[in-house]
């Protein structure tokens, strides 16, 4: 990877580095989601789920499915567990909210989390 430099100088001359800055918040929020969940006694298994789409050849490769939680998982009373993960600013779109409401009304557990306190709060009582 290559280095930023601001082309300011230590007190020996040499270059000193940008602070880089967390331009991937959703991605931070997501670590910490998922050690909150992997740690938590109610969760028998969570895993990530990745989506998107890739051009492989002349192919276009679609991964998972519209309105797909970042995080699925089982909780030890055998329901299944949803989390949609989003960055301090980040927004649900209507498929994601859809996907959570029908996780939900099967009798699991869905929701949105933006960090570890909203894990534990919504997991709190199991």
């Amino acid at each position: 990877m290559s280095k930023s430099f601001s082309g300011a100088t230590d007190l020996f001359g040499l270059e000193t580095p940008t602070k880089r800055s967390n331009d991937r918040p959703e991605a931070a929020a997501l670590i910490e989601v998922l050690k909150a969940l992997n740690t938590h006694p109610a969760v028998v298994w969570c895993e990530r789920m990745n989506t998107g789409a890739a051009r492989v050849g002349g192919r276009f490769i679609r991964f998972g499915f519209t309105g797909c939680p970042d995080v699925l998982g089982q909780l030890s009373d055998g329901r299944l567990l949803g989390v949609e993960v989003k960055g301090p600013t980040g927004r649900m779109r209507p498929e994601q909210t859809l996907f959570l409401e029908r996780i939900r009304g099967a009798g699991g557990m869905a929701f949105v989390a933006r960090d570890l306190r909203d894990v534990l709060r919504e997991l709190g009582t199991l």
